[in-house]
C-alpha cells in the first residue's frame, strides 16, 4: 500500500488534507464501511480517489450525472490516472468493449451511473473485477426523504450481493441526520464510521434581503465585481428573460435549463468556465458537478424549495476560498408562489388515483399489466387530454416517482430506439429493392454499431442532416421498415419518457403507498416552513440556522452574513426618527420606490429598509402595486 500523502503530493501537488480528509481516507483504508459528510468544495472526490491510488485494483464510482462523471473522468486523466465511464445510449458491443478494458486493462476508476447496476451483464462482469472500493457519491439520493431523491439509487444495493466484502464510503455534502440514517440503511453499511466536517463556510456571506427590484441590485452588485456569478430560477421562461435583461444592460450573460440541446449545454457552459459569459442564469438542472472556483455570487430570485436544495446551490460560490456571497432576493409575492407551487398543490390520495388511472388509460394499459413498459411522453398534451391541472399533476408525477410506480425520464434531443430484425445480407438486398430508403438505412449502419445485436439509440435530427432528408421523411422510412418486419422501432416524439414499474392495479397501487404519500406531504410542508424562516428570521446568523439545519449545534457566528452586519448596523433611535422625516419630506412630493429613496438618501440602505418596514408598521406608508411607497 502506498502513503496517502505522498499520492496526494504527487497526483494532487499537496502537502495537507483538508479538514476531516485524512481521518476519511485513513478509515477507508482500514476496510470499514465510512459515510462522509464535508461540505461542497470540502475535497470529497480525494476521499474515495486517494485510497483506491493507494490498493491494488480498481475502484466503482456510481455517480447521478454524466456531466459530473465526465468531469471527474477528465481530471483523472491529465493526472496520468486511468478511469473511463460508461455513457448512456451506446450500443451492447461498445458496453461490452468498456467493462473488458476495466477487467483486464489495468484501469483504476470505472464511473457507473445508477441505472447501469439494472443490467446483468454489468453486475457479471463487476463480480470478475479486482474491485477495492465501492464509492457511492451524492449518497443522499438514495433517501426517499432526501431532497435529491433519485429511485433509480435503490440499485446500489446490488452491489454488496456481487461483492459483500468490498467496503463501501457514501459522500454527500447535504444531508440532515434522518436523511444519513435512512442512507445508511439503504446501502446495507455494516456498521459504517460516520465522519462530518463543519458545514461552515467560513468565507461565504449568506444574505436574505427584501428587495422589490430584483434585477436593479443584481445589476450594482455584478458591476462591481467581475467574478463568475449564477443566477437560479424556477421556470425556463425566467432564465431567457433575465439574461436579456442583462445583457442589455452590458453584463455578459448566458441561460441554462434542462431544454436546451446538449452541444447548446456544453458550448454555454465552456463560454462561462472561461469567463466569456459573467454570469449563468439557470434552473437547478445547472451546478451539481460543475467546479468553477471563480463563482463570487450565487443569486436565488425566487425562494429554493428546500433547505438541502439552496445549501448545495449556495455553496457553488467561494469553492477558491475567497470572500464570497450567497443571496436570497425575495418579496412578499415569493412566499405566496412557495406556498402555491409546493403546499397548495400537494395532490391528495383521491387526487393521486386520477392521475395514475388517467395515465394508464392514456397509454391504454390494461389491467394487471404495464410493468416495465415505456412510453413516449407529452406532459402539456397529457394535461390538456384530462383537464388536469398542470402544477398538481407535475407534483402528483414526481410523488408517482418517489414512490415506486412509475420511473420519469427526460429524453433531450429526441433520441429514437431501433434495432434490425434481418440479418445484414437481407438488409442489403432489401435496401436494393427500395431505393428511396436505401441511403436512409445505409448512413444508419455507418453510424450506429451494434445495431443488429441490440436496441440502440439513435437521433433522428442527425440523421436526416447526414443524409439531406427532411425529419419527416425518416420517420416515415423508419415506420415503413418497421411495417415490413424490418426493424424494431420505439419513435420518440416527446422529450421525455415514462416508465412503469409495478403492473396496473388502479386504486389498489395507490391505496399500497397512501401512508408514504402522506409522509412524503407532510416533508414538503416542513422543507417549505424552514425556508419560510430561514428568511424571516433576522436574529440568528444565517450561517448558524444553516448548519443547525443540518445537525451542526455549535457553530459559532459568522460575522458577514446579513444578520450580523445588520446588527452591526441597526439605526439608533435618533437615526429612525431623522431618516423617517427625510422619507416622509420626499413622499410628500410623490411615491418612490426603495431603489430611489437609497438614491435620494445618504443613509446606508440597509438603514433605510429597517426604517421603512418601520414606517409600515405605524402604518404612515403603504405600498402600491408598482412597489412604491406612499403616504397612507
Amino acid at each position: 500500500m502506498k502513503n496517502p500523502i505522498q499520492i496526494l503530493d504527487n497526483y494532487w501537488g499537496h502537502r495537507e488534507f483538508l479538514p476531516k480528509q485524512e481521518e476519511i481516507i485513513t478509515t477507508v483504508l482500514n476496510g470499514r464501511d465510512t459515510v462522509a459528510l464535508l461540505p461542497t468544495g470540502g475535497g470529497k472526490s480525494v476521499c474515495f480517489q486517494l485510497p483506491a491510488l493507494a490498493k491494488e485494483g480498481i475502484c466503482i464510482v456510481v455517480s447521478p450525472l454524466v456531466a459530473l462523471m465526465t468531469d471527474q473522468v477528465n481530471s483523472l486523466k491529465k493526472k496520468g490516472i486511468k478511469a473511463l465511464s460508461i455513457p448512456g445510449g451506446i450500443s451492447y458491443q461498445d458496453l461490452n468493449a468498456l467493462l473488458d478494458n476495466a477487467i483486464y486493462g489495468n484501469y483504476k476508476f470505472l464511473y457507473l451511473s445508477p441505472e447501469r447496476l439494472h443490467q446483468e451483464l454489468v453486475q457479471n462482469c463487476i463480480k470478475q473485477m479486482n474491485v477495492n472500493l465501492f464509492a457511492i457519491d451524492e449518497a443522499h439520493c438514495i433517501s426517499q426523504w432526501g431532497n435529491d431523491f433519485r429511485p433509480a439509487y435503490k440499485n446500489c444495493n446490488i452491489l454488496r450481493t456481487l461483492l459483500p466484502l468490498v467496503p463501501m464510503i457514501a459522500l454527500t455534502a447535504s444531508a440532515t441526520p434522518e436523511v444519513v440514517a435512512d442512507t445508511v440503511l439503504q446501502l446495507k453499511l455494516e456498521d459504517p464510521a460516520i465522519i462530518k466536517s463543519s458545514f461552515v463556510r467560513k468565507n461565504l456571506s449568506y444574505q436574505v434581503h427584501y428587495q422589490e427590484d430584483k434585477l436593479y441590485r443584481m445589476e450594482q452588485l455584478l458591476k462591481k465585481n467581475n467574478g463568475s456569478a449564477i443566477i437560479y430560477v424556477r421556470s425556463r421562461k425566467n432564465t431567457v428573460e433575465i439574461s436579456q435583461q442583462l445583457n442589455s444592460l452590458g453584463i455578459t450573460s448566458s441561460f441554462f435549463h434542462g431544454g436546451i440541446s446538449s452541444e447548446e449545454k456544453n458550448t454555454r457552459l465552456e463560454d462561462w468556465l472561461q469567463g466569456k459569459k459573467q454570469v449563468m442564469v439557470a434552473t437547478n438542472a445547472f451546478g451539481m458537478g460543475i467546479d468553477n472556483p471563480n463563482v463570487r455570487y450565487v443569486f436565488h430570485t425566487q425562494l429554493p424549495e428546500s433547505m438541502e436544495s439552496y445549501f448545495q446551490e449556495a455553496g457553488r460560490a467561494g469553492r477558491d476560498g475567497n470572500y464570497s456571497s450567497a443571496m436570497i432576493l425575495y418579496n412578499d409575492y415569493d412566499k405566496i408562489l412557495i406556498k402555491k407551487q409546493f403546499l397548495d398543490s400537494r395532490p391528495t390520495t383521491n387526487q393521486l388515483k386520477t392521475i395514475y388511472r388517467s395515465l394508464s388509460n392514456y397509454f391504454q394499459i390494461s389491467y394487471g399489466e404495464g410493468e416495465f413498459s415505456s412510453n413516449s411522453f407529452n406532459y402539456i398534451e397529457f394535461c390538456k387530454h384530462y383537464k388536469l391541472n398542470t402544477l398538481l399533476t407535475y407534483n402528483g408525477l414526481t410523488a408517482l416517482e418517489r414512490l415506486g410506480i412509475i420511473q420519469l425520464s427526460k429524453q433531450f434531443g429526441r433520441k429514437s430506439i431501433l434495432k434490425f430484425d434481418v440479418s445484414s445480407e437481407n438488409l442489403i438486398k432489401y435496401l436494393e429493392q427500395n431505393p428511396t430508403i436505401s441511403l436512409i438505412g445505409k448512413t444508419i449502419l455507418r453510424m450506429y454499431g451494434g445495431i443488429f445485436e441490440s436496441p440502440t439509440s439513435v437521433k433522428i435530427e442527425l440523421i436526416a442532416s447526414k443524409t439531406g432528408q427532411s425529419v419527416v421523411t425518416i420517420i416515415n422510412a423508419l415506420e415503413k421498415m418497421e411495417q415490413e418486419g424490418v426493424l424494431d422501432l420505439k419513435l420518440f416524439h416527446t422529450d421525455a419518457t415514462i416508465t412503469f414499474i409495478v403492473p396496473r392495479e388502479d386504486d389498489k397501487t395507490i391505496n399500497s403507498v397512501s401512508r408514504e404519500l402522506e409522509a412524503l406531504n407532510q416533508k414538503k410542508e416542513t422543507e417549505v416552513k424552514s425556508v419560510l424562516n430561514y428568511i424571516s428570521d433576522d436574529t440568528i446568523c444565517k450561517s448558524v440556522q444553516l448548519v443547525r439545519y443540518f445537525g451542526e449545534k455549535s457553530a459559532e457566528n459568522c460575522g458577514i452574513c446579513s444578520v450580523c452586519a445588520s446588527q452591526e448596523s441597526t439605526p439608533s433611535n435618533k437615526e429612525i426618527e431623522l431618516i423617517s422625516g427625510k422619507i416622509l419630506f420626499l413622499l410628500e412630493e410623490r411615491a418612490l420606490s426603495s431603489r430611489l429613496l437609497s438614491e435620494k438618501l445618504t443613509f446606508t440602505e440597509s438603514k433605510i429598509v429597517v426604517v421603512l418596514r418601520h414606517l409600515q408598521d405605524v402604518e404612515k406608508i403603504r405600498i402600491n402595486t408598482k412597489n412604491e411607497y406612499f403616504l397612507n
